[in-house]
């Protein structure tokens, strides 16, 4: 169990608190969300921002409220602003869907160019895209990581917003619903972004496995946006359906 201070640090820490020992911030710029997860013994992060720069304050705002260090790193998907700044994390354990660590090492230059096509400054991109980090551990269905006394659910839920999408459960406590890390398989901000890499008449049925996974009363963290509950998620799997002629029959 968690200290009512710690709790109040995320939040005097510009964090947005979801439950006990578990929050997000949404960053500057291109709003993608960043979650933790603390454990007795280990600490997860949920996506490591933009730059190594994001990626150090990161670490160090963590630690500002934890006292300790991060352990764990979960990657929801391959872009730019959701990896680049996993280099920051050294001696870290890093999770992502199986076929992603190939996929960062394959497309380091796709990854430096949208990066830079998105408004991060040239030189920052490319040592981040030089020194990416590819997961360790290939999640292919599901894992379950204990971080003490506090289990995390990883999922490979995709394909959908791209062919590497980890959704991360965090089973609720004392109270607290099911916390689910979505990436940007849903987003609340505007409307999903399907680039290049979308695999959008899969999207759907990526929506699905991610409410079966998390139930009618989860909360649902976008990775750009405000927290959403099931009825939102189950929306925007319509709509996207629609937007895409999925036939849901």
């Amino acid at each position: 169990m968690h200290t009512a201070g710690e709790n109040a640090g995320w939040e005097e820490a510009g964090w947005e608190r979801l439950g006990d020992g578990v929050a997000r911030r949404r960053m500057p710029g291109w709003d993608e969300t960043i979650g933790v997860i603390a454990g007795e013994t280990g600490v997860m992060i949920v996506d490591t921002g933009a730059s190594i720069r994001d990626g150090a304050d990161l670490r160090r705002a963590i630690r500002g409220v934890l006292g300790r260090e991060v352990t764990h790193v979960a990657l929801t998907h391959p872009h730019f602003d959701h990896v680049l700044g996993t280099a920051a994390f050294a001696g870290v354990k890093v999770f992502g869907a199986a076929g992603l660590a190939e996929l960062l090492e394959r497309d380091r230059e796709e990854l430096r160019r949208s990066a830079v096509r998105h408004g991060v400054e040239p030189d920052a991109a490319a040592e981040a895209a030089d020194l990416v980090v590819r997961p360790h551990h290939h999640v292919h269905g599901e894992l379950t990581v204990d971080l003490g006394g506090r289990p995390v659910l990883l999922a490979n839920v995709g394909p959908g917003h791209t062919a590497h999408d980890l959704a991360v459960l965090v089973p609720g406590r004392g109270g607290d619903p099911e916390i689910v890390f979505c990436g940007d398989l849903v987003e609340e901000s505007g409307e999903p972004q399907a680039g290049g890499d979308a695999l959008p008449h899969q999207w759907p049925a990526a929506l699905d496995r991610l409410l079966a996974l998390g139930g009618a009363d989860a909360v649902y963290v976008p990775g750009h946006g405000a927290v959403v509950n099931a009825r939102f998620v189950r929306e925007q799997r319509d709509a996207l359906a629609a937007r895409f002629g999925v036939s849901r029959a």
